[in-house]
């Protein structure tokens, strides 16, 4: 076995990743704190080419040299939009027919495990602040909550492993 050169895995360009299809998919980050959380979802979402990452609140937004030193450059590729606040990206993702869940541990949360995604809707994933998690108002406004089972001594993950645990199985669950 030999490992692969990055010329040998015949990576997209920018422009070529802009122009080809994607997963129906867009991440909402709800006041996420950490640069490089936010670059860390970028590359993520450039690896499973995903629509766009909303930032809201007090989440940063390129360019930045935090968010470019996690994401790599993905934050070129990845169309991204920032709101005040992540109700009003929620309020325009439903408007114009997306279906939003709140990544949130909460009452009659459903299972990550246990969703299957449908083929030819589009979707969209709120993921909260690194401390107090995705808004009360944005879940209140939310079709469901997706929740990643856990089974250690700490009741969260961090927020940018949580995007890639959630856009892979929206990559492979269902949707494609």
């Amino acid at each position: 076995m030999r490992k692969l050169r990055t010329i040998e895995m015949n990576r997209l360009t920018v422009d070529e990743f802009r122009e080809a299809d994607k997963l129906p998919l867009v991440v909402v980050l709800d006041d996420v704190r950490s640069m490089y959380n936010v670059g860390s979802v970028f590359r993520t979402g450039d690896a499973f080419r995903i629509e766009a990452v909303y930032l809201c609140g007090i989440s940063a937004t390129p360019p930045s040299t935090e968010i470019h030193k996690t994401a790599l450059g993905a934050e070129d590729s990845v169309c991204w939009k920032y709101f005040k606040t992540a109700g009003e990206a929620v309020e325009e993702l439903a408007s114009v027919g997306y279906e939003i869940y709140s990544v949130e541990q909460a009452e009659g949360s459903t299972m990550l495990h246990d969703f299957v995604p449908e083929r030819g809707k589009r979707y969209a994933v709120v993921l909260g602040n690194e401390v107090k998690g995705v808004h009360q108002e944005v879940i209140d406004m939310s079709h469901g909550c997706l929740e990643i089972p856990q089974y250690g001594t700490k009741h969260s993950m961090n927020v940018s492993v949580t995007a890639g645990i959630i856009m892979y199985a929206f990559r492979f669950c269902g949707m494609e």
